[in-house]
């Protein structure tokens, strides 16, 4: 859920029911922007709290049984609601009527043939469904709605709204739960605070205040009444329905195992105090990127239900077309997934936001997903691997990450993982998109037992929605391009163990060292770069990729007859490289000196140019 906008209300005194606070003359918010004060009132001027009203009998807990559903257990679920069956049918009742009335209504718009102009009524009403059913329908639709690719512009724009102008409960209900939760009167913890929320999504709201200590501003997230009991029945009914879907559809994947740990995700996102540790984290971890922010945390002011955060300016990322912010993105995801492995799993459009600085700031920490080491690996190892066609080692890395049972049959899986990638990779790293890998892979994927590991259902989200972001502006963009040059750049300059072994087995194949495959690395690798820097050097970038193939090629090649020509010839690449990129200091020059600086890969390639020495004193007939 997004925290901070492009705007901001003025403040009011808390309640129309409490004494009206006295603000300082100075220190007022700034007025609001009117464009984006009037798409936001737009959007949710008339609607009422639909979950509150249609949803609401699902709250009814008492309080043992809220306590219970503190922390995500489906048994601890399952045996509090078999001692509410009527609960239980009433929930499945809405669910199939309201489901079905859409559907309904959708198949009557094609028989009449008025499916294009009940298009956009249709979307609003989708949306108006999915928002009355609560939040774990409104974060499946959250799942999906920065793919511009794959979903309809109507229903891509009513599904955004679910992101951040869900129609917010009561703000008197907010505050009173502010006030319980930190165990004080409001009007002691902020000087003031905006009279309606700023934001308003699946789990809670958001206002902008100013703490009374320190005069900071701040955002005050306020967990939404009832959502942990409707989560819970829901998740229940989900889980059962994955069981039926898995037995009649005969699936290989587990998918109850895919809702347990999007479930377990979502009842940490419910606990505001890990939500707190986690921003934490995240801002140590990846606060120092350039162009990075990550808000400070107030703990003090943090419960389960009231988190309270430094404010951030700015505007959706999605609204805005920055390519640049979307690259930083892309590496910062990187860092997540195959450096640190602490990753967000939740960014939404509406948890990434371009500041007014131009910086991509990073909102709503809920959910967070833990990416192991041996997974980390795995993963690097599996994009080696299909990019340079090696589908042998990419079977053995599906069964590493999960995806195939041990007992598959790995020559089998090699041919048809030959067929179902050698087109896409044809087009060339930079132009696979995850359609393209996952286009042919549902035939592959049911032959061989394919599964989908549970945990990779977030980390897939994590990457997608970058792409689909850049995908609404730029439909040519790949992120799968945009994060390979980040993984060459790590195999070439790690010093694990782990990746040195991987980096053995890309260069050499059956004995023999492969050029090639070292070029492409390094030519890869002189991509990681955000297009900013990029965009500085592109002619000295483009002559630095020649001399590298050139240089390896003078130098590195086994089958190489000794001639003064050609020794003379390399020499000069040599010196060429020195005087053009040592003495330069451009780009070039920067990236491989911390390659080479790396012990490892000094080894290989002074070991090769070895190779090609010992050749020269016993061609010409010299002894050394």
């Amino acid at each position: 859920m997004s925290l901070a906008f492009v705007s901001s209300p003025s403040f009011r005194p808390f309640s129309t029911a409490r004494p009206p606070v006295k603000f300082p003359t100075s220190g007022k918010l700034r007025p609001p922007r009117p464009p984006a004060a009037a798409v936001r009132a737009s959007s949710t001027r008339g609607e009422s709290d639909g979950f509150t009203q249609k949803s609401g009998y699902l709250f009814e807990l008492s309080t043992s049984d809220a306590n219970a559903l503190v922390d995500y257990n489906i048994k601890r679920i399952a045996a509090i609601y078999r001692r509410k069956p009527l609960i239980v049918v009433r929930r499945l009742v809405q669910l199939a009527v309201a489901f079905g009335r859409w559907f309904g209504a959708r198949f009557v718009d094609e028989f009449t043939e008025k499916s294009d102009e009940m298009f956009e009524v249709r979307a609003r009403e989708l949306r108006r469904i999915l928002q009355e059913l609560g939040p774990a329908y409104v974060k499946i639709a959250q799942a999906v709605s920065s793919r511009s690719d794959l979903i309809p512009p109507s229903y891509l724009d009513q599904l955004s709204l679910l992101q951040d102008r869900i129609a917010p409960f009561s703000t008197d209900v907010a505050l009173k739960t502010i006030e319980k939760e930190l165990g004080l009167p409001i009007d002691l913890v902020f000087s003031e605070i905006s009279p309606e929320p700023i934001a308003a999504a699946s789990l809670g709201q958001v206002y902008q205040a100013r703490l009374r200590s320190s005069g900071q501003l701040v955002a005050v997230k306020v967990q939404r009444p009832g959502v942990q009991a409707a989560i819970s029945l829901d998740i229940l009914i989900l889980r059962y329905v994955a069981g039926i879907i898995k037995i009649l559809g005969k699936f290989n994947s587990d998918l109850q195992a895919v809702i347990d740990e999007w479930a377990s995700s979502l009842f940490r996102e419910m606990d505001y105090v890990n939500e707190a540790k986690n921003g934490i984290k995240f801002r140590e971890l990846y606060g120092d990127i350039k162009d990075v922010v990550v808000p400070e945390m107030y703990q003090e002011y943090t419960t389960r239900k009231v988190i309270v955060m430094e404010w951030i300016e700015g505007q959706k990322l999605v609204e805005v077309k920055d390519l640049y912010l979307v690259e930083v993105g892309v590496y910062c995801s990187f860092r997540q997934l195959l450096e640190c492995g602490f990753y967000h799993a939740d960014p939404h459009p509406g948890n990434l936001l371009r500041t007014d600085d131009g910086k991509l700031a990073y909102l709503d920490f809920g959910m967070m997903g833990e990416f192991r080491k041996e997974l980390q690996l795995g993963f690097i190892e599996a994009c080696l691997h299909l990019v340079n066609r090696d589908y042998d080692a990419l079977s053995e890395d599906f069964v590493t990450l999960g995806f195939l049972p041990p007992t598959a049959d790995r020559e089998a899986v090699t041919n048809a993982l030959t067929g179902v990638f050698k087109d896409a990779i044809a087009k060339g790293i930079r132009n696979i998109s995850f359609g393209d890998l996952s286009g042919n892979l549902g035939f592959t994927m049911y032959k061989f037992k394919f599964q989908i590991p549970s945990y990779f259902s977030l980390v897939i989200r994590s990457l997608a929605v970058l792409e689909g972001i850049a995908i609404s502006f730029d439909p040519n963009y790949k992120v799968l391009g945009s994060t390979y040059p980040w993984i060459a750049r790590k195999v070439l300059t790690d010093s694990s163990p782990e990746l040195k072994s991987t980096l053995i087995s890309v260069l050499y194949k059956d004995g023999v060292f492969r050029i090639d495959r070292l070029e492409s690395l390094l030519s890869e690798s002189l991509r990681a770069e955000t297009k900013k820097a990029l965009a500085k050097q592109p002619v000295e970038a483009a002559g630095s990729k020649v001399v590298v193939k050139q240089l390896l090629s003078f130098t590195l090649t086994e089958k190489v007859t000794f001639s003064p020509l050609l020794f003379y010839r390399s020499t000069s690449f040599f010196v060429a490289f020195i005087c053009t990129h040592i003495f330069c200091f451009d780009e070039f020059t920067h990236i491989f000196c911390n390659i080479w600086q790396g012990s490892f890969i000094r080894e290989i390639l002074l070991q090769e140019v070895a190779k090609v020495g010992f050749c020269i004193p016993s061609t010409c007939g010299f002894v050394l």
